[in-house]
C-alpha cells in the first residue's frame, strides 16, 4: 500500500529540534515507518515556486495534519496572518486528520495571536498537552497509533472485547445477569430469558470470544471486577467551596459492576445537590426535580464509565463543588470527534461498545449519539448555564449548578444539602421527611427520590433516618418482613412541619 503523508507544522524557528526528532522517529520506527511518510520544511529541495505555497501545496497533499503550537506566532503576511494558522485553516477546509500538540504554557506566555490559533483548534479538533520532547514523542506516537487502529490499517480489537485470560465463569454473577435480562425485556425487548443459561446471555451480547470471557463481560457482570481492573472503580469527591481544597466534606470510592458504579455515583451527586419538592397540591404523587437534571448527571457518569479507557491506571473521578460537579475520566475523544461536535446529534463512536450496548440495553442510555445534546438541552431548559467538554490528560465534562443557591422556592426545598448534619438530622434524612407520605415500601421511597443503588439508599437514607428516630418500621421485630413498611414518628412529623413552615 502506499503510505499516507503527514504534514508537520509550527512556527519554523521554535520547533527545529522536535520537528526533525519527530521525523526520524516517525519513519525509523517499525510499526510507524511502514504506514507514514513526514513531510518537514527542512527537507524541503529548493524550488522556484514560492514557499509559502509550497507547503499549502504539501498539506492539500497530505492525508494528516499534525501541528506543534507554542509560544511563538511567526512570521506575519500583509493580512497579518502567519503560515502556520494558513496551513491549519487549509487543513480544516480539506477536512484532513488534524492532530494538535500544545506546549505546557500559561496564556500569559503565549503571543495573543498564537492564544487565537489554540482557541480555534480547541473549537475543532481534539489537541494534547506536552512539556518536553519526550511527552510530545509519546503522545504523537498513541494518537497515530489510534489512527491506524480507527482506520483499521492494524487491527488490535477494543479493550472490551479482549479476553480476560484469568476470568472463569464462576467469576460471573448470575444474578446480576438475570436482573440485567429483566430490565432489558422491559425496557427494550431483550430477546431472551431470564431463566437462560448464562453461556446463552452472555454469547447473545458477544461477550465471550474462543470460549472464554472477555473483559466486557467481567466489567459488565463480575462478581469482583476490580480484582481483575483495579482502576475500574469512581471517585466521588465533595468540596465545600469552588475549588480543590481541605477540608473535604465526603470522599468515596466505589466498586462493583459498570451498572453499580453508575448508579453509586448518581446517587452520590443526587444527594449533595439541591431538590425541589412539589406540596401535593394538585396531585399525590411527589414532584421531585434535582438542581441538575438527573438525566444529566447520568449521562456525564454513564458516558464516563462506558467510554473510559480501561488500559489506564486512573479512574473516573466525580466532583461536587458549590457552582459545579465535574466528572472525569482518563479517556480520549476518537479522531473522527471534535468538543463542538458533541454537542451535535453525532454518529456513535463508543471506546468499548460491548459494555455500551448493555448499557443501552437497560436504559442507562437512550439513544446512540444524542446523549450529550439531550444533556445540554435539559441543563438549559433547567435554567442553567450550559455544560462544558474539556479534553486534556482526561476528558471532563462540567455540569454547572445554579447561579445562586437560595433557601426559599416554590415547594417545598431541602436547601443546599451536603450530607453533613443540618440541625438534628442529615440532608438525606430531609428528603425522606420531604416524599414520605401514609406508609411506604423502601422500595417507593427510593423510586419517589430517583435513586437506583439499594444499598446506598439503605445506608445513607433509611438508616440514618431509623436511628434519628424520624421514621419507623411497620414490622419492627421483623426487618426482613415482605410486607414491611416505613412511616413518620411522632419526631419525624414535627420535624417535616418545621421543614414546611421554613417556605411560609
Amino acid at each position: 500500500m502506499n503510505k499516507l503523508k503527514i504534514f508537520i507544522s509550527s512556527v519554523q524557528s521554535e520547533f527545529a529540534s522536535e520537528r526533525q526528532m519527530l521525523f526520524d522517529y516517525i519513519t525509523s520506527d517499525p510499526l510507524l515507518g511502514r504506514f507514514f511518510d513526514v513531510f518537514i520544511f527542512e527537507k524541503l529541495p529548493a524550488k522556484d515556486k514560492k514557499a509559502s505555497d509550497t507547503y499549502l501545496d504539501e498539506v492539500r497533499q497530505s492525508d494528516i495534519y499534525l501541528g506543534i503550537f507554542g509560544k511563538e506566532y511567526g512570521f506575519k503576511d500583509k493580512e497579518g496572518i502567519s503560515p502556520t494558522e494558513r496551513e491549519f485553516d487549509l487543513a480544516s477546509a480539506e477536512r484532513k486528520t488534524r492532530l494538535i500538540f500544545i506546549t505546557d504554557h500559561k496564556s500569559d506566555e503565549r503571543h495573543p495571536k498564537k492564544l487565537a490559533l489554540i482557541k480555534k483548534a480547541e473549537e475543532t479538533v481534539v489537541r494534547n498537552r506536552f512539556s518536553d520532547p519526550s511527552e510530545l514523542k509519546t503522545a504523537v506516537y498513541a494518537a497515530l497509533v489510534e489512527f491506524l487502529e480507527e482506520k483499521e490499517f492494524i487491527r488490535t480489537g477494543p479493550f472490551d472485547a479482549s479476553i480476560c485470560k484469568e476470568a472463569v465463569f464462576d467469576d460471573i454473577d448470575s444474578e446480576r445477569i438475570r436482573w440485567f435480562v429483566e430490565a432489558a425485556r422491559r425496557k427494550r425487548g431483550f430477546p431472551l430469558s431470564p431463566d437462560d443459561r448464562v453461556e446463552k446471555i452472555l454469547t447473545q451480547l458477544h461477550l465471550i470470544k474462543n470460549g472464554k470471557l472477555t473483559n466486557a463481560a467481567v466489567l459488565l457482570f463480575g462478581k469482583e471486577p476490580q480484582r481483575f481492573f483495579i482502576s475500574s472503580e469512581v471517585r466521588c469527591v465533595l468540596f465545600h467551596g469552588n475549588e480543590i481544597q481541605k477540608p473535604i466534606p465526603s470522599y468515596q470510592v466505589y466498586k462493583g459492576d459498570v451498572f453499580q458504579l453508575v448508579d453509586q455515583a448518581v446517587d452520590f451527586v443526587l444527594s449533595r445537590i439541591d431538590v425541589y419538592v412539589g406540596d401535593r397540591s394538585q396531585s399525590v404523587d411527589v414532584d421531585v426535580k434535582y438542581e441538575i437534571p438527573r438525566s444529566a448527571v447520568t449521562e456525564a457518569i454513564v458516558n464516563a464509565v462506558a467510554h473510559r479507557d480501561y488500559t489506564s491506571t486512573g479512574s473516573v473521578q466525580v466532583m461536587v463543588f458549590r457552582n459545579r460537579v465535574e466528572v472525569w475520566n482518563p479517556g480520549r475523544l476518537p479522531n473522527q470527534l471534535t468538543l463542538a461536535d458533541l454537542k451535535k446529534d453525532h454518529e456513535s463512536f463508543p471506546a468499548n461498545p460491548l459494555i455500551a450496548e448493555p448499557l443501552f440495553y437497560v436504559g442507562y442510555i437512550e439513544r446512540i449519539g444524542t446523549g450529550i445534546s439531550d444533556m445540554v438541552k435539559n441543563c438549559l431548559d433547567a435554567g442553567l448555564t450550559e455544560p462544558e467538554f474539556q479534553q486534556e490528560a482526561s476528558f471532563k465534562a462540567i455540569l454547572w449548578r445554579k447561579a445562586e443557591v437560595t433557601e426559599q422556592v416554590t415547594g417545598e426545598v431541602t436547601g443546599e444539602v451536603t450530607g453533613e448534619v443540618t440541625g438534628e438530622v442529615t440532608g438525606e434524612v430531609e428528603r425522606i421527611l420531604f416524599v414520605i407520605r401514609g406508609e411506604m415500601k423502601r422500595s417507593e421511597i427510593q423510586k419517589a427520590l430517583e435513586l437506583k443503588h439499594d444499598d446506598y439508599f439503605r445506608l445513607n437514607y433509611i438508616i440514618p433516618a431509623l436511628e434519628s428516630g424520624c421514621i419507623e418500621m411497620t414490622f419492627p421485630d421483623n426487618p426482613n418482613h415482605p410486607n414491611q413498611k416505613y412511616r413518620l414518628t411522632a419526631k419525624g412529623k414535627a420535624l417535616q412541619q418545621q421543614l414546611k413552615m421554613k417556605k411560609e
